[in-house]
């Protein structure tokens, strides 16, 4: 990545040249990559050793990245007993993961991995300000503000997810469409189609980009490819590697979640009418100053939106979770490129604001991230000792090393490490040798977790080994 970001520019090709670049030296950019890389690692250390999880997302990469590590198909048993995870996404990059928890086999080795995935983003981000706009301090500005992007910071919060992958490729497919470097843009956004099924189309839009800015052979050829990726990802492969025989999510567009099917119309006038993700959307363009509207580049995040938009999930809607963090690359540099095209305009007033605009967006950025997760590092109480979470390590600590155990979703990720785990809402099928509930559960309440253990399995007996006010562990006799 170093040697792209010190790349001549004389290799530009085509018709938007690089050459007259401004210096920017690396070194303030990594050491500001270094920064948010603690930050975000520290975050997510600290969520997780107060097993404060917030999905079970964290539990799945995690034991496919451990199968991967361990050289064998990735099956992901928190998802059903003997679930191909290719089967439900189709993300095969997070085998790379695998040399990093050979050294950590630990699923915080992926927390780690993701925080240094978007720091090196930002990298990229910020030089390729400096050196387009030719101002250090707008680059640092905007280093700043991309760092601290709600989108980033709602992805740290919901733990590791493939999408980690995602940001620093598409932040290089940006740069390179800004500096008029087209082969360097299809390279870097070529291999999105291993990140996510979905990102396929993401690639088509890039080749759509690449058309409009008179690449007509070479953006159709991408073009096609990323739909054909798309359609090859979600109609072949995945339905081949699922033990549904499908691609499952359709159902996310295709019914309300309430069993009832829905009207493709009715999916459309529900998505216009949603005041939650037209929130999304203003804010998305708001860190922005707005500007990114003027660059081709915002319609790389059209293919994201629009899914988001059709879904009949709620959690696609809004700020919140990881879905938003491949948006960062793409809006920041898009103001980039807006913020130099508008210095010539014959408009007084947009060449003015073209020159005012990052920092516009760097107070934007500092004073929505006075209300995102990362404020939570400056108060006391985030570091405190939890005694639910001192529960929460000695039921893991009850559950012996290589035992099978179906546990709740706040202890999912804690033991994949080092047993094979299941989740008590997918485990039909299997008899684990030990059971460990949240009594406070995800689910339920749980006032007696030998009731739940019979009403389970059946099939077995099992005896408490383990008891707390907010855990119990039990052992399959």
């Amino acid at each position: 990545m170093l040697d792209v970001l010190n790349r001549p520019a004389a290799e530009t090709t085509g018709a938007e040249p690089s050459e007259g670049l401004s210096p920017a030296p690396l070194r303030p950019y990594l050491i500001l990559a270094g920064v948010l890389c603690g930050l975000y690692f520290l975050y997510s250390w600290v969520q997780y050793t107060h097993f404060r999880t917030p999905s079970w997302d964290l539990g799945i990469f995690g034991q496919s990245v451990r199968a991967y590590a361990e050289f064998r198909v990735p099956v992901v048993d928190i998802k059903g007993p003997g679930f191909p995870i290719l089967g439900d996404h189709f993300s095969p990059v997070t085998a790379l993961l695998a040399p990093l928890y050979w050294i950590w086999p630990s699923p915080v080795s992926l927390l780690f991995g993701q925080a240094a995935l978007f720091a090196a983003s930002a990298v990229v981000v910020g030089r390729t300000t400096q050196q387009v706009l030719g101002s250090r301090a707008a680059g640092i500005g905007l280093t700043v503000a991309y760092g601290l992007s709600w989108g980033l910071q709602e992805a740290v919060k919901s733990d590791f997810h493939e999408i980690a992958f995602a940001v620093p490729l598409l932040a290089l497919t940006c740069r390179a469409l800004i500096l008029g470097r087209w082969t360097a843009a299809v390279a870097w956004s070529v291999p999105l189609v291993l990140v996510k099924e979905d990102m396929g189309l993401t690639v088509a839009m890039v080749g759509a980009v690449l058309f409009l800015k008179g690449q007509k052979r070479l953006g159709a050829a991408l073009a096609g490819f990323g739909v054909a990726a798309f359609a090859l990802t979600v109609l072949v492969l995945i339905p081949a590697a699922s033990s549904l025989g499908q691609y499952d999510y359709w159902s996310k567009i295709e019914k309300t979640g309430q069993g009832a099917e829905t009207s493709f119309g009715q999916v459309i006038g529900d998505a216009l009418a949603s005041g939650e993700r037209w929130e999304m959307v203003f804010y998305l363009l708001a860190i922005t100053g707005f500007l990114a509207l003027r660059s081709p580049l915002i319609l790389l995040v059209l293919p994201t939106l629009g899914w988001r938009f059709l879904s009949q999930d709620a959690n696609h809607w809004g700020m919140h979770w990881h879905y938003s963090a491949i948006l960062m690359p793409i809006v920041f540099l898009a103001l980039v490129d807006a913020a130099r095209s508008v210095g010539t305009s014959p408009r007084a007033w947009l060449a003015s604001y073209g020159k005012v605009v990052v920092p516009v967006a760097t107070a934007v950025a500092l004073v929505l991230a006075a209300n995102l997760p990362l404020r939570e590092l400056l108060k006391s109480e985030t570091y405190a000792t939890d005694v639910r979470a001192e529960q929460a390590r000695a039921a893991v600590d009850a559950v012996p090393d290589g035992a099978s155990v179906e546990a709740d979703v706040s202890l999912l990720a804690h033991l994949t490490a080092d047993h094979r785990v299941y989740w008590v809402g997918t485990s039909k099928g299997a008899t684990p040798d030990y059971l460990a509930f949240d009594l406070r559960g995800w689910g339920q309440q749980v006032s007696d977790p030998a009731q739940l253990a019979s009403q389970l399995h059946p099939e077995a007996r099992y005896e408490i080994t383990y008891r707390s006010d907010g855990f119990a562990v039990l052992k399959r006799v």
